[in-house]
């Protein structure tokens, strides 16, 4: 691929990304860097369905974090072979994939694959927005079938910064300014909705914490039609796959008949209560596997579990 820059400043913090030959045997891969924290994001898919079959999308999503990715050679007393990923490795590997999976066909079953790789980082600056946009951007620049782009963005909010920035909301707010933070949030999604949000929050009215979603999802446009102008200059045709036709019967069904009760379940006048949303879900849940199994007895297998 041509050697190629672009760039985006938000609120005066800028993200470069950079296409290059790097991971040329990947399918998709983009450098993404912030300051000077800089992630590599790669998207590889297998060409044949998963073998032994399966009845589920094969993703995974690796995030990985080096030690010299901090200045940090370690020495002889050290153990050089890789060890399990840390505790906040697993836990941006399952961000990503949280905001990644919803775009893919579930009827996929050919294995994906996607790593981001920490190669620098400056302290300041948190890797994890940086790889949520590489690895958008690796997918739609491959030929992997995914229904993209996403972006993500993180909101902080300070009380002893409330003068400093509209509403006291700060923009992808670098370490020092998420000590002690009011509000810490990751917002993911398309142009049209939101898809993903992990909060941590301090006393914050449910207004508030609404209005700062509002608020960090307008930065989420710009990033996606970032994105976009990156995609239309470099146009990939994507791969076609083999998957199991949707049945038409099926998918009116369970529109017509369960989606308004899944939709009552989680956003109706007892939607504060947790046990009450999960026993309603799982209850129209039970009512569509059933109704589905009556109707295609003989194609239709009820997962066990």
């Amino acid at each position: 691929m041509e050697h190629k820059t672009y760039t985006l400043t938000l609120e005066e913090k800028t993200f470069t990304v950079e296409l290059n030959n790097w991971a040329e045997q990947a399918h998709g891969s983009v450098l993404v860097r912030v300051g000077d924290t800089v992630v590599l994001a790669t998207a590889v898919m297998n060409h044949h369905p998963r073998e032994g079959g399966a009845d589920f999308f094969p993703l995974s999503v690796d995030y990985e974090e080096k030690f010299y990715a901090t200045g940090k050679i370690l020495g002889s007393r050290f153990v050089k072979r890789e060890t399990r990923p840390s505790e906040e490795a697993i836990l941006v590997s399952r961000l990503i994939d949280r905001s990644i999976r919803p775009r893919f066909d579930m009827r996929i079953r050919n294995e994906v694959q996607v790593i981001i790789t920490v190669l620098s980082i400056d302290e300041k600056n948190d890797p994890d927005v940086p790889a949520l946009l590489g690895a958008s951007l690796a997918l739609s620049l491959s030929d992997i079938p995914w229904n993209g782009p996403i972006a993500g963005i993180r909101v902080g909010k300070r009380h002893t910064i409330a003068d400093e920035a509209p509403n006291g909301f700060v923009l992808n707010p670098i370490y020092e300014e998420r000590e002690g933070a009011d509000l810490d949030v990751i917002i993911s999604g398309t142009a049209d909705r939101i898809s993903m949000i992990e909060a941590g929050a301090n006393e914050m009215q449910e207004e508030e914490f609404a209005l700062a979603i509002e608020w960090g999802f307008a930065f989420i446009k710009q990033m996606i039609k970032f994105q976009q102008s990156i995609i239309t200059d470099h146009a990939v045709t994507k791969r076609e796959v083999h998957m199991t036709p949707r049945s038409p019967e099926l998918t009116k069904l369970l529109a017509d008949e369960f989606m308004a009760a899944i939709e009552r379940a989680m956003y109706g006048h007892q939607a504060h209560n947790k046990k009450i949303v999960h026993s309603a879900i799982a209850d129209a849940k039970e009512a569509w596997m059933a109704k589905a199994e009556e109707m295609y007895p003989d194609t239709f297998t009820k997962a066990e579990g």
